[in-house]
C-alpha cells in the first residue's frame, strides 16, 4: 500500500520512516513504471535525494517544514530553477529557467522533495497529454487510454504511486479532467489564491494541488497558498445547501457517467447532511466566449513568429493559434466582458447555495493520443468544448474540486464540488466528507 503524504510525515516524525529511503523507493518505482506510463518528461534524482537528506536532518533537529521529505512533482509548464522546463513544446525543449515559479519556491521552502517535471501537451492547450517533446501519457487504469490533460502527467504519476503530491495547472479543467480520468483528487483553486508565474493574461488559469487523498491536497494547498485548510478539514458540512445539476442546462454527458455521479451526489447529501436541490443558473453555455479568450491567449505566444515556427507546433494547437491570430481586439474585449457578466450571474446563483455538485467530465478516458473524444452522448465536440462542466468555473474564478466517485467500464469518473470564490476550504471539507463516505481503492488499476 502506498502511503499518503500525511502518513509519510507522521512516519518521519516518529522516526519510523526515512525521507532518503522513501525518495529512493519512489525513484525506483518511477524507473520501473514510467517507461510504459510516460508521466515524466524530466527526472531530478540528484536534487531529490539532496532535498531528502536535508529533510532527514530537519526532522532530527526539530525544524522540519510542512512538506519535509514528501515527494512532489511539478508540471512542465511551471518554471523550475536549474531544471529543464519544456512547456511541452519543441520551441522550449532545452530551456532551463533561472528562477522558480512562486509555487515551486514555496514547495522548496516547505521541504518538499521535487522528483521531476510531469508531462503536458504543448502550452497546456488541450484536455489530453500528448506532445512532440515527450509523446503520449497513458492512463494507469488502462494502457491506451488518455490520462487527460493538460496536467495528465501529474495525474498519472500520482495515481500510479510515483510521488504523493503533484502540482497541476487549470485553465479550462486541466487539473480536474486528468484527476477524474485517473481516479485522484484535485482542486482548481480560487483565482489568485496561489501565486501563478508566468501570470495568466486570460484570467482563466490557476495552479493547484493534486493527490490521492483530499487531505494531501489540503496539505499541498496550505504549503503553497499559506492557508490553514488542513486543520479544519474534518469539520462537518451538515446543514449546508447544495445544488445538483447533471447538465448545467446545456452539457452533453454519457448516461453511464451521469448515473454514477448522480448517485454519488445524493450519497454525499444523505451521508453528510446536505440539503440538496436540482438546480442550476439559467445561463447559456459559456463556450463561445471561452473559446475566443482561449484561442487568443494561445495565439499571443506566436504573434510575431507564427509563420516561422508553425511546423514545429502541435498541429491541433497550430489550428487554434491560427484562428486566435484572426480575433480582433474588440472581440477579445467583448469576450472578457461576457466572462465578467457570467461571473456575476454565478455569484447571484451561489447566494442561494453553499455548494454546486456536477459531473467533473462527461465521459470516461478516451483513446490516448487523440485531442478530444469524437462525440459526447452523440454530440460532436471540438478541442475543449467537451469539457463543459469544468471551463465555466475558470470563467467565474470559483474553487472546484474533483473526487473519484466510481468506475464505469473499469475507468474512473469524478464528482465535481464547486464553492463560492474564496471558499476553497469548504470545497475541500465537502470533498473530504464524500471521500469518507465512499473510500477509494486502486486495486483494480492496471499500472504497477
Amino acid at each position: 500500500m502506498i502511503p499518503s503524504g500525511l502518513e509519510l510525515i507522521d512516519g518521519y516524525r516518529r522516526r519510523e520512516l526515512s525521507p532518503v529511503e522513501v525518495t529512493r523507493s519512489v525513484l525506483e518505482r518511477i524507473d520501473r513504471v514510467n517507461p510504459e506510463l510516460n508521466a515524466f518528461v524530466t527526472l531530478t534524482p540528484d536534487l531529490a535525494l539532496e532535498a531528502a537528506r536535508e529533510a532527514e536532518r530537519a526532522y532530527a533537529e526539530g525544524r522540519a517544514g510542512q512538506l519535509a521529505g514528501v515527494p512532489v512533482s511539478i508540471k512542465d509548464l511551471t518554471p523550475t530553477k536549474g531544471v529543464r522546463t519544456t512547456w511541452g513544446s519543441l520551441l522550449h525543449e532545452r530551456e532551463v529557467p533561472d528562477a522558480d515559479a512562486p509555487f515551486v519556491a514555496r514547495v522548496r521552502e516547505s521541504g518538499g522533495v521535487i522528483i521531476g517535471k510531469t508531462a503536458t501537451p504543448e502550452m497546456g492547450w488541450k484536455g489530453e497529454t500528448t506532445s512532440l517533446v515527450h509523446g503520449t501519457t497513458h492512463n494507469p487504469w488502462r494502457h491506451g487510454r488518455t490520462a487527460g490533460g493538460s496536467s495528465g502527467g501529474a495525474a498519472a504519476a500520482v495515481a500510479a504511486g510515483l510521488g504523493q503530491l503533484a502540482q497541476g495547472g487549470d485553465g479550462a479543467g486541466s487539473i480536474r479532467i486528468p484527476a477524474a480520468f485517473c481516479g485522484i483528487a484535485g482542486l482548481k483553486t480560487t483565482r489568485g489564491l496561489v501565486p501563478r508565474f508566468p501570470p495568466s493574461g486570460s484570467a482563466l488559469s490557476v495552479v493547484g494541488p493534486m493527490a490521492r487523498t483530499v487531505a494531501d491536497c489540503a496539505l499541498l494547498l496550505d504549503a503553497t497558498a499559506r492557508t490553514r485548510t488542513l486543520a479544519g478539514l474534518d469539520e462537518p458540512v451538515d446543514g449546508l445547501r447544495a445544488a445538483w445539476s447533471g447538465d448545467l442546462g446545456y452539457a452533453a454527458v454519457e448516461p453511464e457517467v451521469l448515473g454514477a455521479v448522480e448517485r454519488a451526489a445524493h450519497l454525499l447529501a444523505e451521508g453528510a447532511g446536505l440539503a440538496i436541490a436540482d438546480d442550476h443558473p439559467q445561463l447559456d453555455d459559456p463556450w463561445p466566449f471561452i473559446d475566443v479568450i482561449w484561442a487568443a491567449n494561445q495565439a499571443s505566444h506566436h504573434a510575431e513568429n507564427f509563420r516561422q515556427v508553425r511546423e514545429l507546433l502541435d498541429p491541433g494547437r497550430a489550428e487554434v493559434v491560427a484562428r486566435g491570430l484572426t480575433i480582433p481586439a474588440t472581440a477579445y474585449v467583448a469576450a472578457q466582458d461576457a466572462r465578467a457578466g457570467y461571473e456575476l450571474a454565478w455569484d447571484g446563483f451561489m447566494a442561494g447555495y453553499d455548494l454546486m455538485l456536477t459531473p467533473t467530465v462527461p465521459v470516461t478516458a478516451f483513446l490516448a493520443g487523440t485531442d478530444n473524444p469524437p462525440m459526447v452522448a452523440g454530440r460532436p465536440v471540438e478541442y475543449l468544448s467537451w469539457t463543459a462542466f469544468t471551463y465555466p468555473f475558470n470563467a467565474t474564478g470559483q474553487p472546484a474540486a474533483t473526487v473519484p466517485c466510481g468506475l464505469v467500464d473499469g475507468l474512473p469518473v469524478g464528482l465535481q464540488i464547486v464553492g463560492r470564490r474564496g471558499e476553497d476550504a469548504l470545497v475541500l471539507r465537502a470533498a473530504r466528507a464524500f471521500e469518507r463516505l465512499c473510500p477509494w481503492s486502486y486495486d483494480e488499476m492496471e499500472c504497477g
